[in-house]
């Protein structure tokens, strides 16, 4: 065996129903005295108490989806005249993708309180989006210095919403199986994380406002993102963020509709892959895994549902192809990638 695997340096705090103690110590031991506070105005009730013991120089509500790079412009000139020194970002992905925006030419820390699973806050990617094309990297620079998990700010998350993110999740997970870095140690990870998420997910689901059930799932996001900041991005998520960009698709519906399918396409071709992941769910296949805790979740099925044209398959297919690592487990041609495109456009069974 041989291999090389890189952790992240990160604190990680949980503390449920103590983010605004929690993140103003953050602030104080990363010496922050100036907050640039980022928070859309649909999460400013959650915020507001946050505010109240940091101090917050300025708070910025532009958010949205894949950070138009006009967006983080914005906010780059607002943490400017304001004079920032620490970021704090509480919100889903898309705060959290905004604030690495900001860090990446700033070289400001970060302190991340997620709302949602989307896992953003425990990588060094940053993601953004320039007319129909979003472009990924990776820096350093963009890795929140601090997370703080509160599940008592997930409890109000609405649970299709909640089911989407954890399928969000989930997808970090499958995708960090055969990714380009992928590791013996990433591959751990994952599994840990997909076992989480089928254990916390249906808990969620059938009560929102069940503190065990969100930190189970809060704590097999954050196992999701840390194989997935090590392994890389796989067909998955480079499926997914050419479609999201294309077509303005909703972000963690677009991971819930494709993740089956790519995981199908690729499973019979990653046999060890393949068997950690049905060993998570308690399966004897993966696919069929998956699709029990789909269908225990009422998941999200198809692309056309959330406003992709299927005139866009074609159109997607080239920059898709483009995208795919080369070591991805199956051969990609033209023909099994628009026949996968088509299965999850329309929410076609998975044979």
């Amino acid at each position: 065996m041989r291999f090389t695997h890189e952790t992240l340096p990160q604190r990680v705090v949980f503390a449920a129903g103590e983010s605004p103690v929690a993140v103003a110590a953050e602030v104080e031991t990363l010496g922050g005295s100036r907050v640039m506070l980022i928070a859309s105005d649909r999460e400013r009730e959650l915020a507001d108490p946050i505010a109240a013991k940091i101090p917050a120089v300025v708070r910025h509500e532009e958010v949205v989806m894949h950070v138009p790079v006009e967006v983080a412009r914005r906010a780059r000139q607002a943490a400017a005249d304001a004079g920032a020194d620490v970021l704090v970002s509480v919100g889903g992905g898309s705060t959290t993708g905004l604030a690495k925006a900001v860090a990446m030419t700033t070289g400001l820390p970060i302190v991340a309180v997620p709302t949602t699973y989307a896992g953003s806050e425990a990588t060094n990617v940053w993601g953004l989006t320039e007319g129909e094309t979003k472009t990924t990297g990776v820096d350093d620079r963009v890795l929140p210095a601090s997370v703080v998990y509160d599940a008592g700010l997930l409890t109000t998350l609405p649970g299709r919403m909640t089911v989407a993110s954890g399928l969000n999740a989930m997808a970090h997970c499958v995708d960090s199986m055969w990714a380009p870095r992928a590791d013996p140690i990433d591959r751990a990870l994952a599994q840990e994380g997909i076992r989480a998420l089928a254990t916390g997910l249906p808990t969620v689901a059938d009560d929102s406002t069940s503190v065990a059930g969100i930190e189970q799932t809060l704590y097999g996001a954050y196992l999701s993102a840390v194989a997935f900041a090590s392994a890389g991005s796989g067909m998955h998520h480079k499926i997914c963020h050419v479609l999201g960009g294309m077509f303005n698709l909703p972000h963690a519906q677009t991971h819930a509709v494709v993740l089956p399918y790519v995981l199908a396409f690729n499973a019979p071709h990653a046999p060890e892959a393949e068997a950690r992941v049905a060993q998570a769910f308690g399966t004897r296949a993966a696919s069929a895994g998956l699709a029990d805790l789909r269908r225990v979740l009422d998941a999200p099925r198809a692309l056309r549902d959330y406003g992709m044209p299927e005139e866009g398959i074609v159109k997607a297919l080239g920059p898709i192809r483009k995208a795919i690592p080369a070591g991805n487990p199956a051969p990609v041609t033209d023909e099994n990638l628009t026949a996968l495109l088509q299965a999850a456009w329309a929410g076609d069974p998975i044979n």
